[in-house]
């Protein structure tokens, strides 16, 4: 496999973590790192200063869009909103697995039915197991929460690279999205559990979440370059 090829399969594995407040911004680093990252990950903070519109933005530039949101309601209310946000053409959403079945199932059934009013394939939800920055979640945990990202269909779970070999003998079939990395020698910030991005895909997660590794770099292209060379 060429490098060339080697890039283009790994952009569909990366996420970019466009963790600003600005949709000029965000789109400033989505155009500029373009080249490695095929997934653009809109969290709270870009969504909430931004809205809806941002997620189309990025996909009229190419993107598959993660929303990051970590829904956690009743689950009438996690529906409805999942409705909402499954017609904006989204590819992921998150939702908070400690919310239980009921409500991811609620979720994963919202999101369905906003893309087909949308004429849109449905987006993949994603059950949020334990907090990257979570450093004391009890052991048992895990366990529970991907156990109910499978009862309520989901299409995957997050979870720190760690955890993803368990995640995985729980439900082989779901994806596994795992944020919290850091190329060796970059500070871990306020993440409790991180990973090396190669640790990550060795472990065999599917989606690698890279965020300010890349973004807060002095020269992001040279280390957007030098992360997908480390795993090529």
């Amino acid at each position: 496999m060429t490098t060339t090829e080697t890039t283009s399969a790994l952009r569909s594995r990366l996420a970019l973590a466009l963790d600003v407040d600005d949709a000029v911004a965000a789109q400033r680093l989505a155009r500029e790192l373009k080249g490695w990252f095929g997934v653009a990950k809109v969290g709270l903070e870009l969504f909430s200063a931004a809205g809806p519109p941002v997620v189309q933005m990025l996909i009229d530039d190419g993107y598959q869009v993660f929303l990051d949101l970590k829904l956690a309601d009743i689950p009438t209310t996690v529906r409805k909103a999942s409705q909402v946000l499954g017609a904006l053409g989204v590819s992921y959403l998150t939702m908070h697995a400690f919310a239980g079945p009921a409500v991811l199932r609620a979720g994963v059934e919202g999101l369905t039915e906003g893309a087909e009013r949308a004429g849109l394939p449905a987006p993949m939800a994603l059950a949020v197991t334990v907090l990257t920055s979570d450093a004391d979640a009890p052991p048992h945990i895990l366990a529970k929460r991907v156990t109910a990202a499978v009862e309520a269909r989901c299409a995957g779970v997050v979870c720190a690279a760690a955890d993803v070999a368990e995640a995985k003998e729980i439900a082989p079939r779901l994806l596994t999205v795992v944020p919290g990395l850091r190329p060796p020698g970059t500070p871990a910030h306020d993440q409790a559990r991180v990973a090396t991005p190669s640790a990550a895909l060795a472990a065999g997660a599917d989606l690698l979440v890279i965020g300010r590794a890349v973004t807060a770099a002095v020269d992001r292209p040279a280390a957007a370059s030098e992360l997908v060379a480390s795993l090529s």
